[in-house]
């Protein structure tokens, strides 16, 4: 992945996702990139407000006098981002629905981040609950990251879980992009195809266990492989290869290792396995305790 030019922080000023435009600036100015924060008025709650009160009684001016609060808490959040991280923040206020309006932003900037809050009434609760989260990871084109944590210092551990495809190189190269100095770990976790069905037709439990073997063999294997297509030195990367869920073995691995930074791809290039490891990423979006990064 070449160096990030510019980055998007969407936020609805909340705190959560003060939080996220922090993170964004951080980035920022660690890479030398742009930075744009992009606030969105979404049309389907004035148009409940217009429902419940009486014909005539709102002003006319109405949306643009909420446009121009949110400019001024817009204002107050740029300034506090100069202050604590040096960067000159673009700043947008738009009303609209929020993902074509955000991949508008996106698109016309180049970016090669967009930075999303997590809590409360914040972008994450459109994007990741029900069928816009579906929505989002189908439809997205540039690399999606979701900060949970208050940001304090650059990411210090980053789990990066891979499949071997295509999706697992550039899940790495960005999870470089976006912390140069951290520890990096790759962790592949699999189970073994069938393994009910194999017991049920009287297969022996150290049959079984011979298979496991060997598939954990060959991803070792093809661990070694893909660490050295992505060009790191043998003490630049921590590998790990474990039987289990692959979302359990994540999620555990997070706690383990303290990450506080998890880079997932969208999807591998196989289209069956598209599907898998589309719902490893949603579930792991939805449990992970830290910051996660959606490759693309």
């Amino acid at each position: 992945m070449s160096a990030l030019k510019h980055i998007l922080a969407a936020t609805d000023l909340s705190a959560p996702a003060r939080h996220a435009a922090e993170r964004a600036a951080m980035l920022a100015t660690q890479c030398g990139a742009g930075l744009s924060v992009v606030h969105v008025a979404q049309r389907a709650p004035m148009e409940r407000l217009q429902q419940l009160v009486t014909a005539g009684s709102l002003p006319a001016d109405l949306d643009q006098r909420l446009l121009g609060s949110a400019r001024q808490r817009l204002e107050q959040l740029s300034d506090l981002l100069k202050q604590r991280h040096g960067v000159q923040a673009e700043l947008k206020t738009a009303v609209g629905d929020l993902l074509p309006t955000l991949q508008a932003e996106a698109d016309a900037h180049q970016c090669g981040l967009v930075v999303l809050g997590n809590r409360g009434d914040s972008v994450l609760r459109h994007l990741v609950l029900g069928s816009t989260a579906e929505r989002l990871l189908a439809s997205a084109t540039r690399p999606m990251l979701i900060v949970r944590q208050t940001p304090r210092t650059p990411y210090r551990t980053v789990l990066v879980p891979v499949d071997f495809s295509s999706a697992s190189l550039r899940a790495i190269h960005l999870a470089h992009a976006i912390a140069p100095t951290a520890r990096l770990c790759l962790l592949h976790a699999f189970d073994l195809p069938f393994e009910g069905s194999l017991r049920y037709a009287g297969i022996s439990e150290d049959e079984i266990r011979r298979y496991i073997d060997a598939a954990r063999a060959q991803a070792e294997q093809q661990m070694q492989a893909l660490a050295t297509s992505a060009g790191l030195a043998v003490h630049e990367a921590q590998t790990l290869v474990l039987y289990g869920d692959p979302t359990v073995r994540i999620l555990q691995q997070e706690q383990d290792l303290d990450a506080d930074l998890i880079v997932m791809g969208k999807h591998s290039d196989n289209v069956l396995e598209r599907l898998f490891v589309g719902s490893v990423t949603r579930r792991v979006l939805g449990d992970a305790q830290g910051d996660v990064l959606v490759s693309v």
